[in-house]
């Protein structure tokens, strides 16, 4: 079950523990020219899941934040998440799955993606991930540095000042970084993910009625 905090969010609550953790992505995406930030938009009313053999990023920052959007009722809400950030990304055999309900039918329908299962795989720039959740088998960081002041990262992509009261996160708050991220094993689900390219690699969508195993990516 989803999480929502509602109302004005004060960053002395928000104080997300946050282990040596970096995500694997996700959405079709949103391209910018000139470079992305980290879900400046209004999210929707899911998550989505995400899975991966394998994910290496390079230039790797992760903080804390908040992400405002709606409900599927409409309602405002809003949701803590782990932005993990890099300057380059290499995943293997990436997939992304929503599940839509439609009421008026009594049903569900799951979106599947797939992407870099065919010896080539996924690129990205510029990528930004808002974790809701994360597992994985394996992690390895390389020349990692944790506590570190979200303002004053300087190995990955991080909100320039100007953006932090949008993004609602701090930039005194906690914060880690690392020259290399490498996850094995990955499975995730997310708010957001923003990208300045995202290259996809014998890209496969479809649609699912229901949900469950076998359907989504998880």
């Amino acid at each position: 079950m989803e999480s929502q905090v509602r109302g004005g969010t004060r960053w002395k609550r928000f104080a997300v523990v946050m282990v040596p953790s970096v995500a694997a992505t996700a959405a079709i995406g949103v391209a910018l020219a000139q470079g992305a930030l980290a879900a400046s938009f209004s999210v929707s009313g899911q998550e989505f899941k995400v899975s991966a053999d394998k994910l290496v990023g390079h230039g790797f920052t992760q903080y804390g934040a908040v992400d405002t959007g709606k409900t599927l009722e409409g309602k405002d809400a809003a949701h803590p998440v782990a932005v993990s950030a890099f300057n380059t990304a290499e995943i293997t055999n990436m997939c992304q799955s929503v599940v839509t309900p439609i009421p008026f039918l009594g049903k569900k329908v799951t979106l599947r993606l797939t992407a870099g299962d065919q010896g080539k795989d996924v690129e990205a720039s510029q990528l930004y991930i808002d974790v809701a959740n994360l597992k994985a088998d394996e992690a390895l960081f390389r020349e990692m540095d944790i506590g570190v002041a979200a303002g004053s990262a300087t190995k990955g992509p991080k909100p320039k000042p100007g953006e932090y009261e949008q993004k609602k996160a701090s930039p005194f708050g906690f914060a880690q970084q690392a020259d290399t991220a490498v996850l094995t094993g990955v499975e995730q689900t997310a708010w957001a993910t923003t990208a300045g390219t995202f290259k996809l690699s014998n890209l496969h969508m479809g649609l699912h009625w229901d949900s469950g195993k076998g359907i989504e990516c998880y």
